[in-house]
């Protein structure tokens, strides 16, 4: 008798699966197409006593430099190996100091992107990690028309999104559990799982009406889900065109039977748009950021991540000064 497929298994019938990690090690048994690294899963990876040879070869190999500098090579390091198991991209991410000063991150972009093809990588197997701040947007604009694609994180909001793909930036993270998280504490003791979870979850609602916007005004800009809590986010979002995933919960839907269905069908986004009576975004500066401050969720959610990203960016300068 045949075993059920897992509910991992069926899920890639319907969506591109990614790994988020920095651990390579353990998403090989999940045989993802791509891996999206961030400073703090890096800063996670270089303390486990497995992956010490790796920062020590990194460091010896590049003596007396600035641990500012130091640290695009570890990333790049991780990166390599990563491209080792995956099939497809390594998204790597630039300097979360850098968020609001566009020269500077197509620099830092450009240099990453150098270190990778000195290995003889082509720069279609790398995604480059952009803040969607307007500066981190701007600069996708550039890095794209030179052929250097983007993946623009810390996205919280449709306005985020709509400029994202304005610019023709290759993919978008929209942040779903961060976003969840948000509405979780402003509710506190009035949010209910049965309420306010599933299908309604505030994080799942957010990056579907992101989808149908997008296939609506024929964006083409790919949607990639990350920051999921659990398994149900993950599966209500079935048929989005990547989702990335820890290797905790990858591991749960690899051990789940549960039947996946495709929730997000293209053919939905008029009447999806329709019924909560959104149109096309006027995307020009001053009304990119007035729209982003009148959503308080994104623009608390973006300062966060900024401020933690630019902490764990530190934390890894510190351990790499050792």
């Amino acid at each position: 008798m045949t075993s059920p497929a897992s509910a991992l298994s069926q899920l890639k019938q319907f969506t591109t699966v990614v790994a988020d990690t920095g651990d390579f090690e353990r998403m090989r048994e999940y045989q993802p197409q791509d891996a999206t690294t961030n400073p703090s899963l890096i800063l996670k990876a270089a303390q486990q006593a497995n992956y010490q040879a790796l920062v020590n070869q990194v460091k010896s190999a590049h003596p007396g430099i600035k641990p500012v500098d130091l640290v695009d090579h570890i990333l790049v390091a991780f990166g390599l190996e990563i491209l080792k198991i995956v099939p497809g991209r390594v998204s790597t991410e630039v300097d979360a100091r850098l968020s609001f000063d566009t020269q500077a991150t197509i620099q830092k972009a450009k240099h990453l992107i150098s270190l990778y093809e000195s290995h003889g990588i082509e720069r279609k197997r790398v995604l480059i990690k952009l803040a969607g701040t307007w500066e981190g947007i701007e600069a996708a604009k550039a890095l794209e028309s030179e052929g250097i694609h983007c993946n623009m994180t810390l996205l919280f909001s449709l306005v985020q999104a709509a400029a994202c793909g304005a610019v023709n930036a290759k993919l978008i993270s929209p942040f779903v559990g961060r976003i969840t998280d948000w509405h979780k504490t402003k509710l506190g003791s009035n949010w209910s799982d049965e309420q306010h979870g599933g299908a309604n979850d505030p994080g799942v609602t957010s990056v579907k009406r992101i989808f149908h916007y997008y296939k609506h005004f024929g964006i083409s800009t790919e949607i990639m889900g990350a920051s999921f809590r659990n398994t149900s986010q993950i599966l209500e979002l079935a048929g989005c065109d990547l989702l990335t995933i820890s290797p905790e919960l990858l591991g749960d839907l690899q051990k789940s039977t549960a039947v996946v269905e495709k929730k997000l069908n293209a053919s939905n986004a008029a009447s999806a748009l329709a019924s909560e009576q959104i149109i096309a975004l006027k995307l020009d500066e001053s009304n990119f950021r007035l729209q982003l401050n009148n959503d308080a969720m994104a623009t608390e959610k973006l300062a966060e991540g900024i401020r933690n990203f630019c902490i764990d960016t530190e934390k890894l300068e510190a351990l790499l000064s050792n």
